[in-house]
C-alpha cells in the first residue's frame, strides 16, 4: 500500500510539473483554408525534413489550426492531406523559426482518381501512444500463414506450446477482435485463431497498460486483432487466394465487399480456409527417488495429423442518420471443423535403458465450433463537445470435442482398453456497454461509462470405458458442469493535451459474481461453488514532448485475470495413458500492478523500462496419482516479478532498404508452493527482425524473423530456445490492382518446442515439432469504382471524413 500511495504521489508530482510547464516552448501555428477560404477541420498536417523524413504530424481543429513546437535545427517544410484534395505544401522554413504563422490552402482534386493511390507505405510497425500497432499488409512474410502464426512473429509477443499468449513476457493476455473480447481461452482460442488467416486482418494492436475505458482483465495486457473492411465511395471489393504446403496442402480465400453511397454504407466478408498439419512430440520422462536416483524411464513418441477447415462470414450496414447520429447493424458466423489422429508409443524402460514393455495408444478426434454474433451499435453527438456511444453485442458458440482412445499393450499375452468421451458444449454471451465523452475545452477530454457482461456455459462429458468388446460408462470420469458469471464494470478518466505534455488518469470498477454447478450421478454426488468480488483498477499515463523528435512516457496500472470457466471444472482429460488434465474450482483470480517508461525518438527508436508484479500467479501444476500416472493442472503458487527491457528500431540505411528490429529482455522470478517450495528465475530474451527491400516499383522482398532464448511462464516448467526465419517476394500487376507474393516460413525448419518440467518425484524432457516450415504463393486483387467527390463546403467534407473513420 505504501507503494501505491508513493506512485499515485509521484504521478500527481509530474503531473503538476507538466501543467506549471507547459507554456514555455516556442509553438508555429499552421492554418489551412479550403477552396473558398474558410478554415479546414480534420485535415492531416505533417511536419517533414527537407528530405522528406517526417517529423510529426497532427490534425486540424474547427478553426483549421493545428500546433507544431520547434524542432531541431534544420530546413522543414509542412503538408497538409486530406481526402478528394489536391496536397497543399508551405514553402521550406528554416528551424530556429522566425514566423509564428504557416497558412496553406488546399483545392479540391481537378479529376475523380480511377484507382486509390497510396502515396507512401505504411511501415510493418507503428509506436503510437499506449500500444504498438503491426500493419499486416506492410510485411510480405505475412502473407498465408494463420492468426496465431502471425502472433507467433510479432515483437514482444511469445506463443507457447499449448497456445498461450505472453506480451513483453507476461503472461494471460486478453485477446480481442475488433474491439471486443472473444470470450474463449485456453484449446478453445487456440482453434479459433489457428483457423484465422492473416489476409482477413488489418491490424494488430498490441496494449500492455490499456486505459479505464478497457476491460480489465489481461495481466499481460491486450491484443486487438483488427479485421478488414473497406469504407471507400461506390461499389468496391478485393478477392484474395492463398495456396499453400508443408507436407500437405492448405489453401485460403477471402473475399471483401462494401458499397457505401448517400447516407447508406453496407459491408461484406468471407473467407474460407482448408489445411493439413501435424505435431510429432516426443517426451522422455524419468521417475525419480527420494534420492534423485532413475527408478523407471517413459518414453512416449506420438505423431499427431489434423485436418482442419474454417469457413467464416460477416455483414452490416452502417446508416448516417445525420450529421450527427449513425446506427451500424452486423452479423457474422464461424464454423470450424478439425479431424484429428493421433498414434503413440510409450515404452517403460528399466534405468539401465532395457525395454521393460510397451504399449500403443490410437486416438480420434472430431472438433466442431460454430459461433453466431450479432452487433448493434449507436453514435450519438450531441453539440460540439459531447459524445454518446452504444455498442450490444450477442453471441453463442457451440462446441463440440469427441474422442477415441485406444490402448494395446505390445506383449505376446497383450490387451486391449479403450476410451470414447463425448463432450458437447455451449457458451451464451451477452453485453452492453456505453461510453460518454465531454470534450472540455481544446485541452481536456472527460470520459466516462459503463458494460455489463453475462456468460453462461453448459458442458457435457461422457466417459465410455471399452474392453475388448464390452462398452461400460465411467461414471467416475463422466461430468456435466454448469456455467454462470455476471461482469459489471464502471469507469473514469480525465485527459489533458498540450503542446508539451498529455497526461490521463482513470479508474475502473469492475464487479464480478459467478456460479457453477457440478451435476452429479449415480456413482458421484453434485457439488457447487460460486464466489462473489469487486475490485478498482487504476490506470494512467503522463507523457513530456521534449522536442519535437523526443517523447517520454510514464504508464501505470492495475489488472486482473479471472480463472477461465474451463479450468475451474474439475473434469479429467486424457492426455495418455499415463498423462491427464484436469479442472480446479478452487483457483482465485491473479491481479498485477504494471509500470512503464519509455523514450520514443521519433518513429525511429523506440526503448522501454517496465516491471510488473503478480499475486496469486496462475501456474500449471503437476501431481502425481498412484506409481506411474501424472496430472496437469492449474492452480494459484504465489507470486511472480517481472523486469523488462526492451528497445524498437526502425531504420532505412539505403533508400530501397528498410529494418525494423525489437529485443525485448525480461528477468522473471517466481516463487510458489507445490508440495514443496519452489523458486525458479530465468533471464529471458526475444528478438524479432525484419528487413524490407524495395527492388523496383512494382517489386519488393522482405527477408524476417524471430529468436527467443531460454524462456519461463510456469512455475515448473523451462522452455529451451527457439525462433525461425522466413522470406518473401512481392509483385504488384494489373497497374497496382492485383499482387502476386510467395512466402517461404521457418525456411530452416528450426522452430521446434522444447523443454524441461520438473513434476513430483519426475523429470520430463519433451520436444514438439509441427508443421511451421510452409511455402505459399498469393493473388489478391481489387476492384470496384469510387462515385465522383463534389466539390464540398467544409461541412459536408468533415461529414465524409467522419463516416471514413478519419
Amino acid at each position: 500500500m505504501n507503494r501505491l500511495k508513493s506512485l499515485l504521489w509521484l504521478f500527481l508530482l509530474l503531473f503538476t510539473m507538466a501543467s506549471a510547464a507547459q507554456n514555455k516552448s516556442k509553438l508555429i501555428r499552421v492554418v489551412v483554408f479550403n477552396e473558398k477560404n474558410l478554415p479546414f477541420e480534420n485535415v492531416t498536417v505533417q511536419l517533414l525534413s527537407a528530405k522528406n523524413v517526417l517529423v510529426k504530424s497532427g490534425r486540424t481543429d474547427k478553426k483549421g489550426t493545428v500546433l507544431f513546437s520547434e524542432p531541431v535545427k534544420g530546413n522543414y517544410y509542412f503538408l497538409a492531406k486530406v481526402i478528394g484534395y489536391e496536397n497543399g505544401k508551405s514553402i521550406q522554413i528554416k528551424s530556429p523559426f522566425v514566423l509564428n504563422t504557416i497558412n496553406i490552402k488546399i483545392l479540391p482534386s481537378s479529376q475523380v482518381l480511377k484507382d486509390v493511390v497510396v502515396e507512401g507505405k505504411k511501415p510493418p510497425i507503428q509506436h503510437i501512444q499506449g500500444k504498438i500497432v503491426i500493419n499486416v499488409d506492410a510485411g510480405i512474410t505475412n502473407t498465408g500463414v494463420s492468426v496465431l502464426e502471425l502472433l507467433e512473429k510479432s515483437p514482444g509477443v511469445m506463443v507457447d506450446k499449448d497456445g498461450a499468449i505472453s506480451l513483453q513476457g507476461k503472461p494471460n493476455v486478453l485477446v480481442m477482435i475488433d474491439g471486443k473480447p472473444t470470450y474463449l481461452s485456453g484449446g478453445e482460442l487456440t482453434n479459433l485463431l489457428a483457423g484465422m488467416n492473416s489476409s482477413q486482418v488489418n491490424q494488430i494492436e498490441l496494449m500492455t497498460n490499456p486505459s479505464a475505458k478497457y476491460d480489465a482483465s489481461g495481466n499481460g495486457g491486450i491484443i486487438n486483432i483488427k479485421t478488414k473492411k473497406l469504407n471507400q465511395d461506390g461499389f468496391n471489393g478485393s478477392v484474395s487466394i492463398v495456396g499453400g504446403w508443408s507436407r500437405d496442402y492448405k489453401n485460403n480465400n477471402g473475399l471483401l465487399l462494401n458499397f457505401k453511397k448517400g447516407k447508406l454504407n453496407a459491408f461484406a466478408a468471407a473467407n474460407f480456409n482448408i489445411g493439413n498439419s501435424f505435431t510429432d512430440i516426443y517426451a522422455n520422462r524419468n521417475y525419480l527417488d527420494q534420492n534423485k536416483n532413475t527408478t523407471a524411464v517413459l518414453e512416449q513418441n506420438t505423431a499427431i495429423a489434423n485436418l482442419m477447415r474454417y469457413k467464416f462470414l460477416k455483414a452490416g450496414v452502417d446508416f448516417y442518420a445525420s450529421k450527427t447520429t449513425t446506427i451500424g447493424f452486423s452479423a457474422s458466423g464461424t464454423l470450424i471443423n478439425r479431424d484429428g489422429k493421433s498414434d503413440a508409443v510409450a515404452m517403460w524402460k528399466k534405468p539401465n535403458g532395457v525395454l521393460d514393455s510397451a504399449i500403443s495408444t490410437v486416438s480420434n478426434s472430431f472438433y466442431k465450433l460454430k459461433n453466431g454474433a450479432a452487433n448493434l451499435n449507436f453514435k450519438q453527438l450531441i453539440g460540439k463537445n459531447h459524445e454518446l456511444s452504444v455498442d450490444v453485442d450477442l453471441l453463442r458458440y457451440n462446441m463440440n470435442n469427441n474422442q477415441q482412445f485406444t490402448n494395446r499393450l505390445i506383449l505376446a499375452n497383450s490387451y486391449t482398453q479403450g476410451t470414447d468421451i463425448q463432450s458437447p458444449s455451449n457458451l451464451k454471451i451477452f453485453s452492453a456497454k456505453a461510453d460518454y465523452t465531454i470534450r472540455l475545452g481544446k485541452n481536456n477530454t472527460l470520459e466516462s461509462g459503463f458494460k455489463s457482461s453475462s456468460i453462461t456455459t453448459d458442458n457435457k462429458a461422457d466417459f465410455i470405458s471399452i474392453n475388448g468388446l464390452i462398452r461400460t460408462p465411467d461414471l467416475n470420469r463422466s461430468n456435466h458442469f454448469k456455467y454462470k458469471e455476471n461482469i459489471n464494470a464502471l469507469y473514469t478518466s480525465f485527459e489533458h493535451k498540450t503542446s508539451k505534455f498529455n497526461a490521463q488518469i482513470g479508474m475502473r470498477f469492475e464487479n464480478t459474481d459467478y456460479d457453477a454447478n457440478q451435476l452429479g450421478n449415480s456413482a458421484k454426488p453434485d457439488s457447487s461453488f460460486s464466489r462473489s468480488y469487486a475490485n478498482l483498477f487504476p490506470s494512467g499515463y503522463l507523457s513530456y514532448q521534449a522536442d519535437s523528435l523526443n517523447m517520454f512516457t510514464l504508464t501505470a496500472s492495475r489488472r486482473i485475470d479471472r480463472p477461465p470457466y474451463q479450468k475451474l471444472n474439475p473434469f479429467t482429460f486424457i492426455i495418455n495413458k499415463y498423462t491427464i488434465q484436469r479442472g480446479n474450482p478452487y483457483i482465485l483470480p491473479q491481479n498485477s500492478w504494471n509500470l512503464e517508461l519509455s523514450h520514443r525518438y521519433n518513429q525511429l527508436l523506440t526503448t522501454t523500462v517496465s516491471y510488473s508484479v503478480i499475486n496469486n500467479y496462475f501456474s500449471q501444476l503437476f501431481l502425481s496419482e498412484g506409481s506411474d500416472i501424472l496430472i496437469y493442472t492449474d492452480g494459484n503458487v504465489g507470486k511472480m516479478k517481472n523486469l523488462g527491457l526492451s528497445a524498437s528500431l526502425q531504420i532505412s540505411p539505403l533508400k530501397w532498404w528498410l529494418v525494423n528490429g525489437q529485443g525485448n529482455f525480461n528477468y522473471k522470478q517466481l516463487d510458489g508452493y507445490q508440495n514443496v517450495n519452489y523458486q525458479s528465475s530465468v533471464n529471458q530474451f526475444q528478438f524479432n527482425l525484419s528487413n524490407q527491400f524495395t527492388i523496383t516499383k512494382t517489386l519488393n522482398a522482405e527477408l524476417s524473423g524471430f529468436y527467443i532464448t531460454k524462456a519461463r511462464n510456469d512455475l515448473q516448467e523451462l522452455l529451451y530456445p527457439t525462433g525461425q526465419i522466413s522470406g518473401a517476394i512481392s509483385k504488384s500487376i494489373f497497374k497496382g490492382k492485383g499482387s502476386l507474393k510467395f512466402n517461404a516460413r521457418d525456411i530452416f525448419f528450426t522452430q521446434a518446442m522444447e523443454g524441461l518440467t520438473d513434476f513430483p518425484q519426475a523429470q520430463e524432457y519433451f520436444k514438439l515439432t509441427r508443421d511451421s516450415r510452409l511455402f505459399f504463393l498469393s493473388f489478391s486483387y481489387r476492384f470496384g469504382k469510387p462515385l465522383k467527390l463534389p466539390k464540398r463546403s467544409t461541412g459536408s467534407a468533415n461529414e465524409e471524413m467522419k463516416r471514413a473513420g478519419s
